[in-house]
């Protein structure tokens, strides 16, 4: 079973910066996609950024360019730069984890970007 533990959320202005983090822990397939969502009231979950364990990244359209994600793969942490932050980027971000056994979700981190 895997734990996934999230960080780094916060509150910033707009244009500002920002660097979550995700620490997984428990049995790691090496086989596996780790990615970032989001999900802002009233709206659905949607994919933020995603690599694979080859290393293999993709991006949301919304986030591309000014988001950027990364993985440590010795520290099985995964982290998501954030660029150019804009309002709304505001939402809830949630860690994700695919392997062979499925999914696993962390619990959530909220960024709030203020115009």
């Amino acid at each position: 079973q895997v734990q996934l533990v999230e960080s780094g959320g916060g509150l910033v202005q707009a244009g500002g910066s920002l660097r979550l983090s995700c620490a997984a822990s428990g049995t790691i397939f090496s086989i596996n996609t780790r990615g970032w969502y989001r999900q802002a009231p009233g709206k659905q979950r949607e994919l933020v950024a995603g690599i694979s364990s080859g290393g293999n990244t993709n991006y949301g359209d919304s986030v591309k360019g000014r988001f950027t994600i990364s993985r440590d793969i010795a520290k099985n942490t995964v982290y998501l730069q954030m660029n150019s932050l804009k309002p709304e980027d505001t939402a809830v971000y949630y860690c994700n984890l695919k392997d062979p056994t499925g999914d696993t979700w962390g619990q959530g981190t909220q960024v709030t970007v203020s115009s």
